[in-house]
C-alpha cells in the first residue's frame, strides 16, 4: 500500500517533471533517439533521377509502368528504464537520496517517451531482478513505474547490474533505448554491458553522492555499508586515511568510465545534491549534435 507521503511525493514528481518535459525535452525527443529503422509505406510512379533499386517490378508489370517503393522511418519506440534500488541507493549527505533522483530522471524519460507515443517498460533490480513491468503506453502506466520505483521494498540490499542486464536482454527482442541508472558501486558486469550495447541503445547514468569523494572531517566516522549491514570506522583526521580513500573512489570511477569508453557507451554522471536537469540536457543537446552529422 502507497502510504499518503508517497503518494505525495509521486503527485510532485509527476507535476515537476511534466513541466521540464514540456519546456525542455518535448522537442529534442524526436531527434535525439531514433526509430528502429525503416519500414515499407507505399509505391508511387517512377520520376526520373528515382533509386533504380527501389523500383518495385511485380508493381511496375501489372501497372506497365515503373513504380517505386516509399518507406518512412520506424518510429516507435521501445524505452526501458533498469533501475537500482539496493541498498546503496538509499544513501544521500544532502537534500536527496540517489533513489529519490533516480525515480525523478526515470520520470523525465517515461513522461517523454509518452508523450511521443513510445511504450515505456522497467526492470527493479538488486543482486537480483526484484520486478518487471512490461512495457506499456500512457500515462497510468508510467506512474505506476515511478511509484514502484518510490515505493518499492527490496528484498535483497546488495547489487547485481550483470544479473539485471542479462534479464533485460532475455526479453528485450527489439533493438530499444535503455537507460541503466545506477551508482556501479559493482563490478563484473562488463561482458553483460557490451553485448547490451551493440544490441540496444544503451545509456548509463551513474549517480554520486559528494560525500563519496572523499571525506575530509575532523573527526573519526562510524559508517555502515548499506548493502552488507558490516560497520567501520573511518580514521579522517589521518592525512593518510583521508588520500587513501580519495585515491581509492577516484580510480573506481575512472575504471568504471573506461568501461563506458571503450564499449562506446553515451553515459552521464550525475551528483544529486546538484541540477541535475542541466546534466539531462547537456546529454540531450550532445545527442542532438551527432544524430545530425
Amino acid at each position: 500500500m502507497l502510504t499518503a507521503e508517497i503518494l505525495k511525493k509521486i503527485r510532485k514528481i509527476e507535476i515537476s517533471t511534466r513541466r521540464v518535459v514540456s519546456e525542455t525535452f518535448s522537442g529534442q525527443y524526436h531527434s535525439v533517439f531514433k526509430g528502429q529503422g525503416i519500414e515499407f509505406s507505399e509505391v508511387r510512379p517512377y520520376i526520373a533521377g528515382d533509386e533504380i533499386r527501389f523500383i518495385d517490378w511485380n508493381v511496375s508489370a501489372r501497372q506497365n509502368s515503373l513504380f517505386v517503393k516509399r518507406f518512412a522511418e520506424e518510429r516507435e519506440l521501445t524505452v526501458f528504464i533498469i533501475a537500482d534500488v539496493s541498498g546503496s541507493t538509499l544513501f544521500g549527505s544532502r537534500s536527496a537520496l540517489k533513489s529519490e533522483i533516480i525515480a525523478e530522471i526515470s520520470s523525465i524519460i517515461a513522461f517523454s517517451a509518452i508523450d511521443n507515443k513510445d511504450k515505456v517498460g522497467a526492470i527493479l533490480f538488486t543482486d537480483r531482478v526484484e520486478k518487471y513491468i512490461p512495457p506499456k503506453k500512457g500515462r497510468k502506466h508510467v506512474l505506476s513505474i515511478i511509484s514502484e520505483i518510490m515505493s518499492y521494498r527490496a528484498q535483497s540490499r546488495k547489487t547485481g547490474i550483470d544479473n539485471a542486464l542479462r534479464y533485460a536482454l532475455n526479453i528485450l527482442r527489439r533493438r530499444s533505448v535503455v537507460f541503466l541508472l545506477s551508482d556501479f558501486i559493482d563490478k563484473g558486469f562488463e561482458k553483460s554491458l557490451s553485448i547490451a550495447s551493440r544490441k540496444h541503445d544503451l545509456i548509463a547514468v551513474r549517480l554520486s553522492d559528494p560525500a563519496e569523494s572523499g571525506l575530509n572531517l575532523p573527526f573519526g566516522l562510524s559508517v555502515r555499508d548499506p548493502e552488507s549491514g558490516e560497520e567501520y570506522v573511518i580514521d579522517t583526521t589521518r592525512y593518510q586515511n583521508a588520500q587513501e580513500l580519495k585515491r581509492f573512489i577516484s580510480a573506481s570511477s575512472s575504471h568504471i568510465s573506461e568501461i563506458f569508453r571503450k564499449n562506446d557507451i553515451d553515459y552521464l554522471d550525475i551528483d544529486i545534491s546538484a541540477d541535475y536537469v542541466a546534466a539531462l540536457i547537456k546529454f540531450f543537446r550532445m545527442r542532438q549534435r551527432r544524430n545530425r552529422r
